[in-house]
């Protein structure tokens, strides 16, 4: 559901968010930055920022420094981090000493609609065995797409109930890096079809302990009862093979 990259670093860039999900703010210096060019990107040698993949979409936020402000609006794709500033905000030079801020409703929203898409693939795989075909989110709403020619009467509250019922559960959701044969030998730990893990020596894995363990490069809660209640609001019909289920947080 999220990339499986899992460099601590990004080239230059050192990954703040896969330390610590819960950091809002921070200091750090740029590493490198075109200030004649800021569609080019800033990069920092600390950051929070998630960059996106695999579905989640970019952290936004600000960077503070001179008494001045520059907007994060998102990232390009790059050997490195590379933060997007907004449109006509300044962009800080190389060896800028910044400070770091995260849009914490956005980051939170993801965190929890990102957790709540892991309980439904894990509860969707152990009630029906169906495998993820696509997804995507966005901050409080997301949706999954499963390998799932035939439902049953009543499937879409059946669900629904049953992803509420793991989150009151209260699941802890751990986070660990795995070196990479010992990871692939965990069973069904890559949830979506034709997607396969890059070549790395070690593997991210998220595990919502007793429920779900998948390899994932997205950020998340703590614990399944952070992410609040669930509503499945749509099942749709995506072809003969794949149904669609939309949720989004309704607390």
């Amino acid at each position: 559901m999220s990339d499986n990259v899992v460099r601590t670093h990004s080239h230059g860039t050192h990954r703040l968010d896969w330390e610590d999900p819960t950091l809002r703010e921070w200091d750090c210096t740029v590493l490198w930055s075109d200030p004649a060019d800021p569609e080019a990107g800033i990069v920092l040698d600390r950051s929070a920022f998630y960059p996106g993949g695999g579905g989640q979409p970019p952290d936004h936020g600000v960077l503070l420094w001179g008494g001045v402000q520059t907007r994060i609006v998102g990232t390009r794709k790059g050997e490195d981090l590379y933060l997007l500033p907004a449109p006509q905000d300044p962009v800080p030079p190389a060896g800028a000493a910044v400070h770091g801020a995260l849009d914490d409703v956005r980051r939170s929203a993801l965190m929890r609609t990102h957790s709540g898409l892991h309980v439904l693939c894990g509860t969707v795989f152990r009630d029906f065995g169906a495998m993820v075909t696509g997804g995507n989110m966005e901050p409080g709403e997301a949706r999954l797409d499963f390998n799932l020619p035939e439902i049953p009467a009543g499937f879409k509250q059946g669900l629904e109930d049953a992803v509420n019922a793991e989150i009151l559960a209260d699941r802890a959701i751990e986070v660990r890096l795995l070196p990479r044969e010992q990871a692939l030998a965990i069973p069904d730990i890559i949830r979506t079809q034709a997607v396969f893990p890059p070549e790395t020596p070690e593997l991210r894995i998220v595990d919502i302990i007793g429920l779900d363990a998948q390899a994932d490069g997205g950020t998340h809660v703590a614990s399944t009862r952070q992410i609040g209640r669930l509503q499945v609001y749509k099942v749709e019909n995506k072809g003969r093979q794949n149904r669609r289920v939309r949720i989004r947080l309704s607390d």
